[in-house]
């Protein structure tokens, strides 16, 4: 039995053709992937009511909302957002974002839309 699993990321397609998320990982125990926005896009307000997620910003300075909180941010931050807490991410600059995410505990269903 082998103990690891290998991909690589530009083997696994964007959710939306050219932009959005790509889950490299989901289950069992993390749900983790990649998140590309081109300017002016945003992910939509939600939150998750038992999964925390942490958020690593790799190139960009998209824009969070968290509640009630708007946070810039520029490559090398990361973000942690508990569960219950709203949150939303912007592109309000001129190139694209990309930010790398990890949800745990690993629940898909776990998301409200707000």
């Amino acid at each position: 039995m082998v103990g690891y699993e290998k991909k690589n990321e530009k083997d696994i397609p964007w959710r939306n053709g050219d932009h959005g998320p790509k889950y490299v990982y989901r289950g069992p125990q993390i749900d983790w992937g990649l998140i590309l926005y081109k300017p002016g896009q945003q992910l939509g307000k939600h939150l998750h009511e038992e999964t925390e997620e942490t958020f690593f910003i790799l190139e960009g300075t998209p824009t969070f909302i968290i509640d009630d909180d708007e946070i810039r941010t520029e490559p090398g931050d990361a973000i942690r957002v508990e569960k219950k807490h709203s949150h939303d991410i912007i592109n309000k600059s001129d190139k694209d974002c990309k930010i790398l995410f990890v949800k745990c505990p690993y629940l898909p269903k776990d998301k409200v839309k707000l």
